[in-house]
């Protein structure tokens, strides 16, 4: 009996880790899209200035930088919570969600340090994150996809909520919200509740008129 459980949660792990895998493939896909595209836009702009300045046209170098340079601020996304480990698991995330076509709204200020570590910040972050976009992409139509991040301090503890579009397909049991996919999915969320149960977290879901919402406080 031991070694027939053994082998269900040594199958239910290996599951798990290549679900990872694949995700973090397509996160590091994104990433290499992106750079491709900076590339190909950062040849471009300099064979523009290099015309400007070939003609001798300094005003209107002058007015294409100064453009670029609106351009380029109303471009960056990127989140800077002070917080390192926290920054990396968000911007991965929400580079892979924009490539998807989903509406983010995405607030985070955090401590340079915080009790939980980093590993199992990450963990919770990164999981709740490929929910959201996996309950996203489950709309047919993109107008309806979106997520919403805050994390930041709250009464000396570190809150984190996260809330997503999503259609039918949940259910309760036992008082836990389940979900009707297959696989490792509940592996993810059961880890995601042993690490607050762990630091002596709250954690609180709420699903209501296709919106999932959850709220984690852990301590600082």
């Amino acid at each position: 009996m031991r070694g027939l459980l053994s082998r269900i949660i040594d199958k239910r792990i290996a599951m798990f880790q290549n679900d990872l895998i694949l995700k973090h493939y397509d996160e590091v896909q994104n990433i290499y899209r992106q750079m491709r595209g900076w590339r190909h836009d950062y040849h471009n702009h300099i064979q523009v200035i290099k015309a400007h300045n070939a003609l001798g046209q300094a005003e209107e170098i002058n007015i294409y930088l100064n453009k670029l340079d609106k351009d380029l601020t109303s471009v960056d996304t990127i989140i800077k919570s002070g917080n390192i480990m926290l920054d990396a698991i968000l911007n991965s995330k929400l580079s892979l969600a924009a490539s998807k076509k989903i509406a983010v709204n995405a607030t985070a200020s955090a401590p340079a340090s915080v009790t939980v570590s980093d590993i199992d910040l990450c963990v919770i972050v990164g999981n709740l994150l490929d929910n959201a976009i996996e309950a996203c992409m489950k709309l047919e139509n993109e107008e309806d996809r979106f997520i919403r991040i805050y994390i930041g301090k709250l009464k000396e503890q570190l809150y984190i909520s996260i809330s997503n579009s999503m259609g039918p397909g949940i259910k309760k049991h036992n008082g836990r919200y389940i979900t009707t996919k297959k696989g490792s999915h509940g592996f993810g969320l059961m880890r995601v509740d042993n690490i607050a149960k762990k630091y002596d977290g709250y954690i609180n879901r709420q699903y209501e008129e296709g919106v999932f919402a959850t709220e984690i406080m852990l301590p600082i």
